[in-house]
């Protein structure tokens, strides 16, 4: 009898650490179905503000989620130039920057 609840209580245990592993990946799968979902909202919203229906409605829905999004601001670019210079002393890291900066 105290096997079989020993075993019960590890099957319990198995299948809750079981759960909270979906549960992580859950989440992550939400985070980007959200992304896809807000983009999807945004699309609609524009060809309606456009005031397209069936073909071209469809095909500038289409185009809206396949397009990429803008280019980086410089903001980003500044963290990605930061990036490039780890690790270099005080003096190359900065020209470094300057012309990561420059650059396109």
């Amino acid at each position: 009898m105290n096997r079989f609840l020993a075993l019960a209580a590890a099957a319990l245990l198995a299948c809750g650490s079981a759960y909270a592993a979906d549960t992580k990946t859950d989440a992550k799968t939400t985070d980007a179905t959200n992304s896809q979902q807000n983009k999807m909202k945004t699309c609609q919203a524009e060809a309606g503000d456009k005031k397209l229906e069936g073909k071209a409605r469809q095909d500038y829905v289409n185009n809206c989620l396949k397009a990429k999004p803008a280019a980086a601001t410089s903001k980003n670019k500044m963290a990605m130039c930061n990036e490039k210079t780890k690790g270099m002393s005080k003096d190359e890291a900065n020209k470094a920057r300057a012309e990561c900066m420059k650059g396109s």
